[in-house]
């Protein structure tokens, strides 16, 4: 039985979006105004609906069965036009999308991401693994994303997972306190459980990490002080793993797939050095990818990011994602305090009293002014 259609009004994409234009030109340097204004071409209608248009989409309540030649599966990696969807009988589909989910998302930078549970229509040779080529007919509805601006729209790097681990390197590239704070800010929006791992820790002093590990610590954030040279920290590390869907991200040259190969041996990821002139790695990972893990459970290894601008964030919503402000937000004199001026502001009042972290004071402060880091 043939599903169901509904019509569904979805935004034009910016770019047609273009003001009047005169089909000639040479007409503006006539004297007969009357004779110029019929031949301007509208290209821009009057009022919102202008702005929108209508589609006949699939209806949402007629859920489809393998029957129906559609079938589950999971994008493991997105690369170029193509996403590779393992179905639930372990095969792996290359799959296009359809022309009428790219209508429906105009925010997006792409409208499938690593992590997606989707629904396939295969064809007979598809399944059987003859040819192994499909079309992603619909994508369930997420949770647990991670997400960032990039070009005005929405960069979702991950979906459908449990914790975020923020890999930072104490040295090579050096550390960056406030990108963890953007981070964290960025799990709590995305619904995601922060894990804090600090790489790198036979280069640096672990009793000199007691203070900033004590701070996250403070707030409830799990952190760990690892190296995947010598094997500290990766037994705790695989316990946080285990049975969970997990996103590894952080800056280039951290040492996020050498951290991968040495919870789980034998998965051989490639690896680089950082350069000794800028201390910046290299992209060695260039797309994300969701890795069944041997021991349980399922992690991403992302590209390299060097700054994370937060995506549809409003100003009064970065409150919200520092929990050890929550506390003395309401004790604040103004309804609508921004914590950054006014008068008899709780939030100001303990930092002074060192009952907040002044460093993530400062990143709050940051991420409210829109600075980028």
């Amino acid at each position: 039985m043939a599903s169901k259609k509904k019509k569904v009004r979805v935004e034009m994409r910016r770019n047609l979006s273009k003001p009047p234009r005169e089909n000639d030109v040479t007409r503006q340097f006539q004297d007969n105004g009357a004779h110029d204004v019929a031949n301007t071409e509208r290209v821009r209608a009057k009022g919102d609906a202008s702005r929108h248009r209508t589609i006949m989409a699939e209806d949402a309540a007629a859920m489809p069965g393998t029957e129906g030649g559609w079938v589950r599966g999971r994008v493991v990696r997105v690369h170029g036009l193509y996403s590779y969807v393992e179905l639930d009988d372990g095969r792996t589909v290359r799959c296009t999308v359809r022309r009428v989910l790219k209508s429906l998302q105009v925010d997006e930078r792409s409208i499938v991401t690593t992590g997606d549970w989707v629904w396939v229509a295969a064809g007979g040779d598809a399944l059987r693994g003859a040819e192994p080529e499909g079309v992603i007919e619909r994508i369930d509805p997420r949770h647990g994303v991670l997400t960032r601006s990039s070009r005005r729209r929405e960069h979702v790097l991950v979906a459908n997972v449990d914790q975020l681990v923020i890999v930072m390197s104490l040295v090579q590239p050096e550390l960056k306190v406030h990108l963890i704070d953007r981070y964290i800010a960025s799990a709590e929006k995305g619904g995601l459980k922060p894990v804090l791992v600090l790489n790198k820790i036979d280069l640096a002093d672990p009793v000199a990490l007691q203070p900033l590990v004590g701070a996250y610590s403070q707030i409830g954030i799990p952190t760990i002080l690892a190296s995947a040279q010598t094997g500290v920290g990766v037994a705790r590390l695989r316990a946080m793993l285990k049975d969970r869907a997990t996103v590894f991200s952080g800056q280039s040259g951290v040492g996020k797939s050498s951290l991968l190969n040495a919870a789980e041996p034998g998965l051989s990821l490639r690896v680089s050095e950082v350069s000794d002139v800028n201390q910046k790695g290299k992209h060695t990972t260039t797309t994300a990818e969701l890795i069944r893990l041997s021991f349980g459970g399922w992690v991403v290894d992302t590209p390299g990011v060097r700054q994370l601008q937060l995506w549809d964030t409003r100003p009064e919503e970065v409150e919200g994602y520092f929990s050890e402000l929550r506390p003395f937000i309401a004790l604040c004199r103004f309804p609508d305090c921004t914590h950054t001026h006014e008068s008899d502001c709780r939030v100001k009042d303990a930092v002074r009293r060192k009952l907040v972290s002044g460093r993530r004071y400062y990143s709050y402060l940051g991420l409210f002014n829109g600075v980028e880091e």
